[in-house]
């Protein structure tokens, strides 16, 4: 456990009224007091200092506080902080949806801006519907997703989320049902997939994926080559597909979006996290011309009737122009390659060590899956112990880090790593 003695009082008195995400807060440890963000480091309110092995939540692929978008968004908070998109479109906005359909393949023209990515995949879901409904299909009422998968915590996403391996098992009964099955990886799979294909795709708006990497449901793999097979299936069953990029997007699986790397354009596609680079809430639905056209109508029905308060900030809008602006100007890809060859040199010790599942390496993610593995409190507090900030989830121990971050720094979270994995071991 951390000592929590040389806490700041703001920290003993405020925590009386938060209620945290993702934890039981009778049995788990209280959070870690921070006080300052810079480039990979966190600040605790004890002085110490962590290097930031997660990339807080897969968002901070510059770094934290990095200058250029702390200037951009400074610049936007003194002209225009937020103004509702109800009406009234700003600069901003309308630069960035360009910017970010010059970047995404084919036809994804079409943006829609919300605050969080579990919305945004909400929001990709009516669109699906919708898309039928306005053509007059509508029994297709349902979405194919996969085993392993993690879209969200709101109602729609959470139905499209594996309902065994995933968080949501106790709303079964709440949530619509939709169809989860295994993610097809050899022939014999994809048989049984093409099968299932055409005993439901009629009934079906779409398939939802989360390209090459699933997150949150496990840090499961996938290669290109599943993920273009995944995408001609579903243009034969005349399936959209929607493209899940909220993690792997910008960056973190070696190209700006992983769909690149199966060369396809989904239909639809959804965006968060290191959208801003990891500064502030926004997210982006895009969807291709064909999906925008079927809303089109003298029927006011036919609208996609959404419309988050905050959608398009200014703020946000500013500081995600900023955060593409370093794609252009810094050289992230080849950092992420660099982290990439980095990963796989040394996390292969693991491989060796009782207890140890599996190790995987994509782009910037790095990952130790454990067997039958429950000490993730104490892991946090060791990993804490020796600089870092590495958070584990389920059975894996993994690492996200920033872009930015130098060799000496990510050989210093590998080490605490393999030290913290290695010592797990023994004690097996």
């Amino acid at each position: 456990m951390t000592d929590t003695t040389d806490w700041p009082d703001w920290f003993a008195e405020g925590f009386k009224h938060v209620w945290l995400p993702y934890t039981q807060m009778e049995t788990t440890p209280p959070p870690v007091p921070v006080t300052a963000t810079n480039g990979v480091h966190i600040t605790l309110a004890n002085g110490r200092q962590l290097i930031d092995g997660v990339s807080s939540w897969w968002t901070a692929c510059h770094g934290y506080n990095h200058p250029h978008i702390r200037e951009a968004v400074s610049e936007q908070l003194a002209t225009m902080p937020h103004i509702m998109f109800g009406g009234l479109a700003h600069e901003p906005a309308l630069s960035l949806a360009q910017r970010l359909s010059l970047l995404l393949p084919g036809d994804l023209n079409r943006v829609f801006f919300s605050e969080s990515g579990s919305v945004s995949v909400e929001i990709a879901m009516k669109m699906a519907l919708q898309y039928w409904i306005n053509g007059g299909e509508k029994q297709r009422r349902k979405f194919i997703g996969f085993e392993y998968a993690y879209h969200g915590d709101t109602i729609g996403a959470m139905s499209v989320c594996d309902p065994e391996e995933g968080m949501h098992a106790l709303f079964s009964g709440l949530l619509p049902e939709q169809h989860i099955v295994p993610l097809p990886r050899n022939d014999a799979e994809f048989v049984r997939f093409e099968t299932f294909l055409g005993e439901h795709a009629e009934s079906c708006a779409a398939i939802i994926i989360e390209p090459l990497i699933q997150g949150a449901g496990g840090m499961k793999m996938h290669t290109p080559d599943t993920l273009a097979r995944i995408h001609q299936a579903a243009k034969h069953h005349d399936l959209l597909l929607i493209a899940d990029e909220i993690m792997t997007g910008f960056g973190r699986t070696g190209t700006l979006f992983a769909s690149e790397q199966a060369d396809i354009a989904p239909d639809i596609v959804t965006l968060s996290k290191a959208l801003t680079g990891g500064t502030m809430a926004l997210a982006a639905t895009v969807a291709t011309d064909n999906i925008f056209d079927a809303f089109q109508s003298d029927d006011p029905e036919a609208a996609l009737m959404h419309g988050p308060t905050y959608m398009a900030s200014p703020l946000a809008c500013a500081a995600a122009h900023a955060s593409l602006d370093l794609f252009e100007q810094e050289p992230r890809l080849n950092q992420v390659s660099a982290i990439e060859q980095h990963l796989l040199r040394a996390l292969e010790p693991c491989r060796d060590m009782t207890g140890v599942v599996d190790v995987r390496v994509k782009g910037a993610i790095g990952i130790v899956q454990l067997k039958n593995f429950s000490e993730h409190n104490q892991f946090k507090a060791r990993f804490i112990e020796k600089g870092v900030w590495i958070r584990p989830f389920g059975d894996v121990v993994y690492l996200m880090p920033p872009f930015i971050i130098e060799e000496a720094e990510l050989s210093f979270l590998t080490t605490a790593l393999r030290d913290v994995v290695g010592d797990w071991s023994v004690r097996r």
